[in-house]
C-alpha cells in the first residue's frame, strides 16, 4: 500500500459543462496531505454512462472511497455511491436527487427571481451555456481570461444526462456532506441549502461562484477530508 492510501481515498466526479481538469487544485491539496486522489472524466452523454464511468474508478481504488460530485455530478455520486467501497459522499454546489429523480426535474420549477442559468436550446442532443454569459453565470469569481478558456473549452451535456432519473439514492444509506457556493447563479443557494437539509448533509457554506471547487479549492477540499475523517 503507498503512502497516500493511509488518510483514505477520494474519488472526485466533475459535472455538466466541463470536464475533470477543474479538480487540479482540491486534487493538489488532498494529495499534498496524504490522500489517494483519481478524478473521473465522465463523459455527461448520458446518467447511466457516468454512473458507469464513475464506477469503474471506484472498483480501482485500494480501499474505501469518499466520493464527490460538482453540479451534475451530484446526481452521478447519488447513484454511483451504492456501490460497496463507498463511505462517504460530498456535493459541491451539486444536485441531491432522490429516487426517480433527476436533474431535469429538479431544476423544472425555480424559485421567483432567481438567475436562470443561459443555456441555449438543444443542439443534436446536446446542451451548451451561451459562450457570453458563461463567465458570469458559471464562474463569476474567476479570473476572466480563465472563465473565458472554460466558456470556449465546454464539453457538451447530454439531454439523456440532464433527464436521466436516479433508481437508487445513496444518501439514505451513507452520510453526506454539503458544500453551498453563496453566490451561486446556477444552482440558487436556498436550493442548495433545501437539497442539503433532505439528505442529512453536514453543511457549510463558503462565498463563491458555481465554480467554487476551481475558486475555494482549499475550503472544498477541508470538507473532502472532514468526510473521510467520517
Amino acid at each position: 500500500m503507498n503512502d497516500n492510501s493511509q488518510r483514505g481515498n477520494v474519488v472526485l466526479v466533475h459535472g455538466g459543462f466541463v470536464d475533470g481538469s477543474g479538480w487540479q487544485g482540491v486534487y493538489e491539496a488532498l494529495k499534498a496531505d496524504g490522500y489517494n486522489v483519481a478524478v473521473v472524466q465522465n463523459p455527461t452523454f448520458s446518467l447511466e454512462g457516468d454512473v458507469a464511468a464513475t464506477r469503474q474508478v471506484i472498483d480501482g481504488m485500494p480501499g474505501p472511497v469518499t466520493l464527490v460530485g460538482h453540479s451534475y455530478g451530484g446526481a452521478v455520486i447519488t447513484e454511483a455511491g451504492v456501490h460497496e467501497k463507498v463511505t462517504s459522499l460530498v456535493y459541491v454546489a451539486a444536485f441531491a436527487p432522490d429516487k426517480g429523480e433527476s436533474v431535469s426535474t429538479l431544476i423544472a420549477d425555480p424559485p421567483p427571481g432567481a438567475p436562470v442559468p443561459p443555456i441555449l436550446p438543444p443542439d443534436n442532443g446536446f446542451l451548451f451555456l451561451d459562450r457570453d454569459k458563461f463567465a458570469d453565470s458559471f464562474a463569476g469569481d474567476l479570473p476572466r481570461a480563465q472563465a473565458e478558456f472554460m466558456a470556449d473549452s465546454q464539453v457538451p451535456w447530454g439531454l439523456d444526462a440532464l433527464s436521466g432519473a436516479v433508481s437508487r439514492s445513496a444518501w439514505r444509506t451513507k452520510p453526506a456532506w454539503y458544500l453551498v457556493a453563496q453566490d451561486d447563479r446556477m444552482i440558487p443557494p436556498p436550493a442548495q441549502r433545501a437539497m442539503a437539509e433532505r439528505i442529512g448533509a453536514q453543511t457549510v457554506e463558503v462565498p463563491g461562484s458555481h465554480s467554487v471547487y476551481l475558486s475555494q479549492p482549499a475550503a472544498t477540499a477541508d470538507l473532502i477530508k472532514q468526510a473521510a475523517r467520517g
